[in-house]
């Protein structure tokens, strides 16, 4: 099932072939948008696509054209030959990335920003640093950016070996498997059929998610280095994040008012790191896609982006 069906088209974007075959990417379009005025183009996190009908619907209010583009091997995009959500380089996705930006940005001058959410944020930040059509780009908005491993509920042994591992395991063995299976609590949170609001289509972002590569991971890392040691972004940069992550000792009503995938003091320590105008919003019972929480956070999300944009966009 595809919520968007019947709101959207859906274009099929060609790609090079890579390491295991035919790939293509999708970009998602909203029938309501005009080609014409200042556009958003969303790019999901792991285990995600892009589903948000309600992020289309501000938008277009606020006067802004919505773009969302599933990434090669997730969601729509996905083919049975390929191995879900997997790359050896986040490099690998500027290929569709600029894609989008050069069709957005035909014919129409008004600005175009990035949006990142997740790991999303992380391609999305790299992208801004050295993809080609960066300088097309007039803003970067990322939510709850995915700029360092969490390892806030593992202790310092485990992570030290994990380190040690992603670097040597990927070179005799490309497809080993980190982890089989995230918790399914988050999922659990945020789907109509268990405790939240949503309604997503649970074969493209299943509850336990997808395997975890080891070169996956290492690929993230790399990126993660790259974002904490030499970013230069040169546009301006919102950074949304929850106010408060999971802690060791949670209670069950956290799930639904906290950060449980990232560590939020993460993305306080290197955002600022990322560009030369970052501003930081903390939203206060923040999830981790900010914009799939509670009505009142999410509003509150969204009043302050659009005031934002205003600022450095106009009205």
């Amino acid at each position: 099932m595809d919520n968007l069906i019947g709101y959207c088209s859906f274009e099929t974007i060609p790609l090079k072939d890579d390491y295991e075959g035919k790939v293509t990417a999708t970009l998602t379009i909203p029938k309501t948008n005009t080609g014409k005025r200042k556009s958003i183009l969303f790019v999901h996190g792991f285990v995600d696509y892009f589903f948000h009908l309600h992020v289309i619907q501000k938008c277009n209010e606020q006067g802004y054209d919505v773009y969302g583009l599933d990434l090669r091997k997730y969601g729509r995009s996905y083919m049975k030959h390929q191995h879900h959500c997997y790359c050896k380089s986040m490099e690998e996705y500027f290929e569709e990335i600029t894609y989008c930006i050069k069709k957005i940005k035909n014919g129409n001058d008004q600005p175009l920003l990035l949006a990142g959410h997740s790991t999303g944020g992380l391609t999305t930040s790299l992208y801004m640093n050295y993809g080609s059509e960066k300088n097309l780009v007039s803003g970067l908005i990322l939510n709850a950016p995915f700029l360092e491993m969490n390892y806030l509920m593992v202790n310092a042994m485990r992570a030290f070996v994990l380190k040690i591992l992603y670097t040597t395991v990927p070179l005799f063995y490309p497809y080993a498997i980190l982890k089989k299976t995230v918790p399914s609590v988050y999922g659990k949170s945020l789907h109509k059929n268990y405790k939240g609001e949503w309604d997503y289509n649970l074969e493209w972002k299943p509850l336990r998610g997808f395997p975890t590569y080891f070169m996956w991971f290492k690929a993230v890392t790399r990126g993660h280095h790259f974002l904490q040691t030499k970013s230069n972004i040169q546009v301006p940069v919102l950074l949304i994040h929850s106010e408060r992550s999971l802690k060791k000792d949670y209670k069950k009503s956290d799930f639904h008012s906290t950060d449980i995938v990232l560590n939020v003091e993460h993305m306080k320590k290197y955002g600022p790191r990322l560009g030369k105008e970052v501003t930081l919003l903390s939203v206060k019972n923040g999830l981790h896609d900010i914009f799939l929480s509670a009505k009142d956070v999410r509003e509150y999300a969204f009043s302050e982006l659009f005031k934002w944009l205003e600022v450095h966009f106009g009205k």
